[in-house]
């Protein structure tokens, strides 16, 4: 267990909150990151592994044109994946994973091509058009090395909008406990 997963777990129950995950390159690792933090149950929604590009369709709902033109690593496509896992899943937070971890190329990507994206309840809009953001990562190693650091990558850009949504929380309590100053 990571102290990333740890403090997301933290911050989620804090805030009421709850996640769903749809991993591709990472096969389950994401989920089985978030899982391994005692008291995962309380925010812990699921996940959905969509290996095959037909599921990400099928079961998160990706664009079937999108997937068609540009395959599965593709930034739009994480970042509806993240969206579709948090809508199947009923969930506050979605994250997603999609990318190349080897041994070969895929979808005219090479390997160690990963994009990790995040939905979720964003202020103002500062998400990207489809609410939600997306990361690009070019990650050198073995198939293993790129898998585990899509899953820290992943888990550190939640817990960035996680901690920009409590540190928000916090000055708009402030704020009220000084009269509106």
């Amino acid at each position: 267990m990571s102290s990333t997963a740890t403090e997301v777990v933290r911050l989620l129950t804090v805030n009421g909150g709850t996640l769903a995950v749809a991993e591709s390159l990472t096969g389950g690792l994401v989920a089985a990151e978030i899982t391994s933090v005692p008291g995962a149950s309380k925010v812990f929604r699921g996940s959905v592994t969509a290996y095959a590009t037909e599921l990400k369709h099928r079961l998160l709902g990706v664009d079937a044109t999108l997937l068609a033109q540009r395959g599965a690593v593709d930034p739009q496509v994480a970042a509806q994946m993240a969206a579709g896992v948090r809508k199947a899943l009923g969930a506050d937070w979605g994250i997603a994973t999609t990318g190349v971890a080897g041994p070969a190329p895929q979808d005219g990507q090479a390997v160690g091509t990963v994009y990790v994206a995040v939905d979720g309840p964003f202020a103002d809009g500062d998400g990207s058009a489809s609410g939600g953001k997306v990361r690009r990562l070019r990650l050198n190693g073995d198939r293993a090395e790129i898998r585990m650091e899509s899953v820290r990558s992943v888990l550190a850009l939640l817990l960035a909008e996680l901690a920009g949504e409590q540190t928000g929380n916090e000055r708009a309590q402030d704020t009220e406990r000084n009269g509106g100053f």
